[in-house]
């Protein structure tokens, strides 16, 4: 659907291990783009996954190709989200703000015209706690990420990110743009708590889309080493 000249586009952007993706991560996507058209304001016209380079050395990352593969796989019945392989093939961990920015320059090309697609990071209320911390993130990057693009944050009920804002000077720079949204469907579902109960050969399904567990189980991921 064409958007109305009165309403700005916007492609969402969710950097993450995705280790392995979980319903919530789609559910956040869905989620932020129903906030978003309520405005009145904004027209969402992509979603973009971009899994983390191995450089990032998490305790627990399989390799990127597993986690690109395993979200391609929990994308393929939406018709708007998909996957960017770019900061997992660049030759070490990237920041950030450099893959929101190469991001943007894609989307330039991707939608020609005098006025793309404005790329908003989405994130959860966790992330937006440690970007508030000090001496964490550099402050020319949150100036990157958050005012000169934007950021869509994901609260859960119990959250209170606009007090992280409170304590960001930098965050509160450009309180305007960024966009919290209250998920009201409660759901507790994480990467971390997926890995653990494969470790135990416990069930995941209907926490993680079909396809992947089945990729999980023809490859043999996070299951104990016998």
């Amino acid at each position: 659907m064409a958007a109305a000249a009165s309403e700005s586009r916007v492609v969402l952007l969710n950097c993450g291990s995705f280790n392995p993706i979980t319903f919530l991560h789609l559910r956040m996507f869905e989620i932020a783009r129903d906030a978003l058209l309520k405005t009145g304001i904004y027209t969402v016209v992509q979603g973009i996954l971009s899994p983390v380079n191995d450089g990032y050395k998490k305790k627990g990352l399989i390799e990127s190709e597993h986690r690109i593969q395993m979200c391609r796989l929990g994308v393929q019945t939406s018709d708007w989200i998909s996957v960017d392989n770019w900061e997992s093939e660049q030759a070490g961990w990237t920041r950030t703000a450099k893959v929101v920015k190469h991001v943007a320059e894609d989307v330039v090309t991707k939608f020609p015209g005098s006025s793309p697609p404005t790329v908003k990071l989405l994130c959860g209320a966790d992330w937006l706690e440690a970007l508030a911390e000090p001496n964490i993130w550099a402050d020319e990057d949150i100036e990157e990420i958050v005012g000169k693009h934007g950021l869509v944050v994901i609260s859960r009920v119990g959250f209170n990110p606009e007090s992280f804002i409170y304590e960001s000077d930098v965050l509160t720079k450009y309180i305007n743009n960024i966009h919290i949204v209250t998920d009201w469907i409660s759901n507790d579902v994480s990467s971390t708590k997926v890995r653990r109960a494969l470790r135990r050969s416990e069930s995941v399904k209907y926490l993680i889309p079909d396809p992947v567990i089945d990729y999980i189980k023809e490859n043999k991921l996070y299951f104990p080493t016998k």
